[in-house]
């Protein structure tokens, strides 16, 4: 088991470790909110408390979009945990830590966008914060894959 006092004196792996924790407390803020609103369906609703669609379309166009966004975050937060892992545990931080916390704050932006519609300019904008997340996190596994050679 690594050392945690030492390894977060190394900046770089202390913006990529806490990196990975923003983008997994964000993940579970998310699915607290759904568990939230679907908890208000039951109680104030009359909803069956066994009958949610996974999509969240049964409750309303904002509980879709906040399971989309949740969705999102759970299908990137492996990928991500991984390449940011591997860069910490193979004293390659450097490699991630300088935009971890800039990636995370895309995914952050993407998610809030995600929330706010599903109007065309507005998946533009989330669109963007995509890509910025891929173009990062793709830099890394190059640069991570090319210090194993």
């Amino acid at each position: 088991m690594p050392n945690m006092s030492a390894l977060l004196q190394h900046p770089d792996a202390a913006r990529s470790l806490l990196a990975i924790l923003i983008f997994g407390t964000w993940t579970l803020a998310l699915v607290s909110a759904i568990a939230l609103l679907r908890w208000h369906a039951v109680s104030r609703l009359g909803f069956r408390i066994n009958k949610f669609r996974v999509s969240g379309e049964d409750v309303s166009p904002f509980s879709e979009r906040l399971c989309r966004a949740h969705a999102n975050c759970y299908e990137n937060i492996g990928l991500f945990t991984a390449i940011v892992g591997v860069a910490v545990a193979t004293g390659q931080a450097h490699i991630t830590g300088p935009l971890a916390l800039w990636c995370v704050a895309a995914r952050l932006a993407q998610s809030t966008t995600h929330l706010c519609s599903t109007r065309s300019r507005w998946v533009l904008v989330r669109f963007s914060f995509m890509v910025v997340q891929v173009v990062i996190v793709w830099t890394w596994a190059v640069r991570l894959l090319l210090a194993w050679i």
